[in-house]
């Protein structure tokens, strides 16, 4: 095997290792890290080259990075929630503005047909009247 051949292998070895861990941490290039750090020393344990304390250390370090994913996934959600209520919120107030508008407008037409059918009858009772004074003094 040729040596650009073994450096190829060993380079795409690396980066679907890299992509491995980066995929499992959500994303997270430290959380990826210290994936990464938990698992060499699961196996330096294995093979007895790291110490049991060692190995809980940095599953200590993991837990606590997936805790914080979790957090920071937990306030995207919240804000997410938030703005979706504001939306709603907004849409609502617009409905109700055009509503109000709605009932003032038909308010507001109402009020002047009341006013004509009281202006008419008011015109036509003084006609009345006019008449009926008209014909006791020799008018109309």
């Amino acid at each position: 095997m040729s040596s650009g051949r073994l450096w190829q292998i060993v380079g795409g070895a690396t980066v679907l290792g890299g992509g491995y861990y980066l995929y499992n941490a959500g994303g997270s290039p430290k959380a990826a890290e210290k994936r990464f750090e938990a698992d060499l020393s699961k196996a330096g344990q294995s093979i007895g080259v790291t110490s049991k304390g060692k190995e809980a250390q940095k599953v200590a370090e993991v837990s606590i990075s997936d805790a914080g994913k979790k957090v920071d996934e937990f306030v995207k959600d919240a804000k997410s929630t938030t703005t979706d209520i504001d939306r709603k919120l907004e849409g609502y107030r617009a409905q109700a503005e055009k509503s109000i508008e709605s009932n003032v407008k038909e308010g507001r037409a109402e009020a002047n047909k009341a006013i004509d059918n009281f202006d008419k009858k008011v015109t036509e009772e003084a006609a009345k009247a006019k008449s009926t004074l008209g014909g006791w003094f020799g008018g109309k």
